[in-house]
C-alpha cells in the first residue's frame, strides 16, 4: 500500500465547512487504495492574524523570537484538531500530531528554522493502527525543545520532508487554483493548465513570482525526488505533476510559463572607478543590512568609469537607497538614483537550452508595444527584464500569445 502526503493551504481550511470538504477529499483517497499523511496550514489567515498581534505588542528583541515562534505555531494547532475530529466524525480513525510529536527537529533558528531530521516512528505506528495522521506544517522543535517555525512556504516544505523521510508514492499540494498554469490566469485570461512541469523549471517560476509553491519546498522535492502534484481543493482535476522526468517531446516545448513580479526597485551608482573591489563596496553594507539583491548590472564607459545598477524588494527600496549615499560619497561615486515603480518578468522553459532566438523575440515582442527594457538577466532556461510596472500586464499577455501559451482554439 502506498503513501501519499496531502497538504492543504490556509484557503483550503478557511472554515468549518472548507475542512469537511478537506476531510472528504482524504477519505476519497484512502477509498483508492492508498495511506495518507496530511499536513496543513492554519486557517485562512490566522498567521496573519497572530502575525499582526505580535507587531501590536512591539517588542523587538533576540529572545522574543523565540516566543514569536510560540505563538505562531499555534494556528496549525487549532486547524490539525479540527480536521482530526472531523475526520473521526466521518467515520475515519484519525490522530493530530504537532511539528514536535511527529518527530520533526531543527535548528535552533527561530522564525527562519531548518529541518534536520524526521523521526518517523510515531507517524509510521499511526499508520499501522489504521489512524490517519494529521500534522502542523511550518513548525518543528530544537535540540533544546523549543518550538520553531520554518517562514515562508514552511507548510510546504514540511509536506515534502515527510513525503521524503516515508518514500510517499506523491506528495499532493491543495491550493485555490487548479495547478501550474503557463502564466497568473488573473492577468492572462487564456492561460493554460500545465500538466507537467520539471523541477528545474518550477523552482525558477517560484523563484521569479509564481506564487503556486514556494521555492524552498520545490528544492526539498528536487533534492530527494520527491514528486509533487498541485491541486485544487474545490474543483476536480490532475492538477500539474512536478517531476525530475521531461517528457520525451520536451524539446518541443519551448516555454513552460511566464512569471513576474510587481514589487520591485532600481538603484543606481553612477560615476564609480573601475577599480577592482568596487561591487563589494557597493554591496558590503547593502547585505549587511539584511537586503537581498537580485539582478545586478555594471556598465564600463570609456573614461574608466562604471555605473553600477541593482535590484530590491520594493519595501527594502528606502533603506538600501540611505546606504548607498553614504557610500557614494566614500568611494567618490557621481550621483545615486533608484526607481521603485518597476517590475520583473521572466520566461521560463528548459526547451531554450535546444532553441536558438527566444530571447530576439522576446525583444521584439516588447518592441512591438513600444516597452522599454530597463536590465536584462539570463540562464540556461530563463530570460529576465526588469520593465516598468505599468506596462507589466501588457507584456504578459503579448508573450503569452507571442509564444503560444494559452489553450489551443482561444
Amino acid at each position: 500500500m502506498s503513501i501519499v502526503v496531502q497538504k492543504f493551504g490556509g484557503t483550503s481550511v478557511a472554515s468549518a465547512a472548507h475542512i469537511e470538504n478537506v476531510a472528504r477529499k482524504i477519505l476519497k483517497t484512502i477509498a483508492n487504495g492508498d495511506q495518507v499523511v496530511v499536513v496543513v496550514s492554519a486557517m485562512g489567515d490566522q498567521t496573519d492574524r497572530l502575525d499582526s498581534l505580535a507587531k501590536e505588542i512591539d517588542f523587538y528583541e533576540p529572545a522574543s523570537r523565540r516566543e514569536l515562534d510560540v505563538l505562531l505555531s499555534t494556528g496549525e494547532q487549532v486547524t490539525i484538531a479540527a480536521l482530526a475530529m472531523t475526520l473521526m466524525k466521518l467515520g475515519c480513525p484519525a490522530k493530530s500530531f504537532t511539528g514536535r510529536q511527529a518527530g520533526i527537529q531543527t535548528d535552533a533558528s527561530h522564525t527562519r528554522a531548518r529541518i534536520i531530521n524526521i523521526d518517523t516512528t510515531r507517524l509510521r505506528a499511526s499508520l499501522a493502527s489504521g489512524k490517519v495522521p494529521v500534522v502542523a506544517g511550518f513548525q518543528g522543535v530544537d535540540d533544546g525543545g523549543n518550538i520553531t517555525t520554518f517562514g515562508r512556504g514552511g507548510s510546504d516544505t514540511t509536506a515534502v520532508a515527510l513525503a521524503a523521510v516515508l518514500q510517499a508514492r506523491e506528495c499532493q499540494i491543495f491550493t485555490d487554483v487548479s495547478g501550474v498554469h503557463t502564466t497568473d490566469p488573473r492577468v492572462v485570461d487564456t492561460a493554460r493548465l500545465l500538466e507537467k512541469v520539471t523541477f528545474e523549471e518550477m523552482l525558477e517560476l517560484a523563484s521569479l513570482g509564481s506564487r503556486v509553491l514556494h521555492s524552498r519546498a520545490v528544492e526539498f522535492a528536487s533534492k530527494y525526488e520527491v514528486p509533487l502534484r498541485v491541486l485544487s481543493s474545490f474543483e476536480e482535476g490532475p492538477g500539474t505533476l512536478i517531476t525530475s522526468e521531461e517528457d520525451s517531446d520536451m524539446e518541443q516545448v519551448i516555454i513552460a510559463g511566464i512569471a513576474f513580479t510587481r514589487e520591485q526597485a532600481k538603484l543606481t551608482v553612477l560615476g564609480v572607478s573601475d577599480v577592482p573591489g568596487v561591487a563589494w563596496k557597493i554591496l558590503g553594507p547593502v547585505s549587511e543590512a539584511n537586503i537581498e539583491v537580485d539582478m545586478i548590472v555594471q556598465n564600463v564607459a570609456a573614461d574608466n568609469t562604471t555605473d553600477f545598477t541593482f535590484t530590491v524588494g520594493r519595501d527594502n527600496y528606502q533603506e538600501a537607497m540611505d546606504i548607498l549615499k553614504k557610500v557614494a560619497n566614500d568611494i567618490g561615486a557621481r550621483e545615486v538614483t533608484g526607481d521603485d515603480k518597476i517590475a520583473k518578468l521572466s520566461m521560463v522553459g528548459v526547451g531554450m537550452r535546444s532553441h536558438a532566438g527566444v530571447a530576439s523575440r522576446m525583444f521584439e515582442v516588447l518592441a512591438e508595444k513600444a516597452i522599454n527594457i530597463q536590465m536584462i538577466s539570463t540562464s540556461e532556461i530563463k530570460i529576465s527584464v526588469v520593465i516598468a510596472e505599468e506596462y507589466l500586464e501588457l507584456a504578459a499577455r503579448a508573450l503569452h500569445t507571442a509564444f503560444d501559451l494559452g489553450e489551443k482554439g482561444s
